[in-house]
């Protein structure tokens, strides 16, 4: 879990997808309470922390995107956060990689035939 947490490529499974988006909410609050000026303008550090925040939620949305078999452009649609959350992935490999549970995946299968027969 969290292997290339900053990364757009792969897929992920439901759990990580809905892990990931809690700590982002749960940062972004944190530092939103501790970082808070009087004018309610936000702070540099504020800035500095929400903007790797914001590439690593977006990062692991496109990659949950992939699991369920879409663009990660999807992402971007109003309410989508849910279906991605709820939704299962494509079973087996797909375009953006193998899935993440192991259902489907013939090779793994075909690769542990291969080792018993040598």
């Amino acid at each position: 879990m969290f292997k290339t947490a900053f990364s757009f490529n792969g897929r992920i499974r439901r759990l990580e997808y809905g892990l990931s988006y809690l700590m982002y909410i749960v940062i972004l609050v944190v530092f939103s309470v501790l970082t808070q000026k009087e004018s309610g303008e936000p702070s540099l550090v504020f800035i500095i922390v929400v903007l790797p925040l914001l590439w690593f939620l977006l990062a692991q949305g496109a990659k949950r995107c992939h699991d369920r078999g879409n663009s990660g452009w999807w992402q971007l649609i109003p309410f989508y956060v849910f279906w991605m959350v709820f939704a299962d992935g494509e079973n087996g490999e797909n375009g953006y990689g193998y899935n993440p549970k192991g259902i489907g995946n013939l090779d793994e299968i075909d690769e542990i035939g291969s080792e018993m027969t040598s």
